[in-house]
């Protein structure tokens, strides 16, 4: 059997991801628009490889390896979605941004941190964080000039909505591993991470060891919200983490519930939780695919 994941993987798609256990190639729908030469290379591959597909009418590809299920397939929500939605789980995202099948709990707070910066310095720039495209272009646009050299689709479509030149996307979407795939293509070049106050990695510290000239500024900072009393959430409820923030700023304002179930958008935020509590993985580093994995965890429960 073909594995889709690593059929994908040359693409480096930003707007669609493959979701394994749906068997689907799952488009952003916020930016749906964006998105057309995605499909166009997505369903050249498949047509290459005689992988048989269909596509809805909201732009998803679902893979069919029986062709005589074809007529059965919906053009719409797929059966498990409507069955996630009908049964209105408590799924839980930390932060004020609207996602479909979620509710939200805003626990952070992000504050731009201005700075003067010279971009004529850098040949180029690198962003890990979709907070810190928005940080910069709250205080100074002329980053837009520079090439970009983002971490994930995430991050990569934040530089796209602004105007920005995104160069290139990493494939590994962590921070120790992205340093190594920037090593060959910036080699003797002199780059600028913009950042948060608080990251997980040394991906400076790993370039200039490498031979990659780096400097680095704090674009922005989260801080907790605070809330009046203890955020008591129904048992049974699904949390979604996005980052290490996340996970300290809920544990200021609430008390862990045995019934919960934690969702960790990637390895990196897995492992800030205590010790007593095992998160569930997305299989890609977006909140899309955190809400398939906790539909999925759901029903395995």
């Amino acid at each position: 059997m073909t594995n889709i994941t690593e059929l994908l993987k040359p693409l480096n798609l930003i707007y669609y991801e493959y979701d394994n256990p749906s068997k689907m190639v799952i488009l952003d729908q916020k930016h749906t628009t964006d998105a057309s030469m995605e499909l166009v290379s997505i369903t050249h591959l498949f047509q290459k490889h005689n992988i048989q597909y269909i596509i809805d009418k909201k732009k998803n590809l679902h893979i069919v390896h029986n062709p005589s299920w074809i007529k059965k397939i919906q053009y719409s929500l797929t059966p498990s979605i409507k069955r996630f939605i009908s049964k209105q789980y408590d799924v839980y995202v930390l932060s004020d941004k609207e996602v479909d099948y979620a509710k939200n709990l805003p626990v952070i707070v992000t504050k731009p941190i201005p700075s003067e910066i010279d971009f004529n310095l850098y040949d180029g720039l690198i962003f890990t964080s979709k907070n810190a495209v928005f940080a910069i272009e709250n205080f100074n646009e002329k980053w837009r000039q520079k090439p970009v050299y983002a971490l994930a689709p995430q991050t990569a479509k934040a530089v796209k909505s602004l105007k920005g030149q995104l160069r290139f996307v990493g494939k590994s979407h962590y921070g120790n591993e992205f340093a190594k795939e920037l090593i060959k293509p910036l080699k003797d070049k002199k780059l600028l991470y913009l950042r948060a106050k608080d990251v997980a990695s040394d991906l400076c510290d790993n370039l200039n060891s490498k031979g990659v000239l780096c400097d680095e500024v704090i674009v922005y900072e989260t801080t907790c919200k605070q809330f009046d009393q203890k955020i008591v959430l129904p048992k049974n409820s699904i949390i979604i983490f996005s980052s290490p923030s996340t996970i300290n700023c809920f544990f200021q304002n609430a008390d862990w519930d045995p019934t919960y179930t934690a969702i960790a958008i990637g390895h990196t935020t897995a492992q800030y939780f205590p010790k007593e509590i095992t998160p569930y993985i997305a299989e890609t580093t977006s909140i899309d695919a955190c809400i398939r994995k906790a539909m999925s965890v759901k029903k395995s429960l």
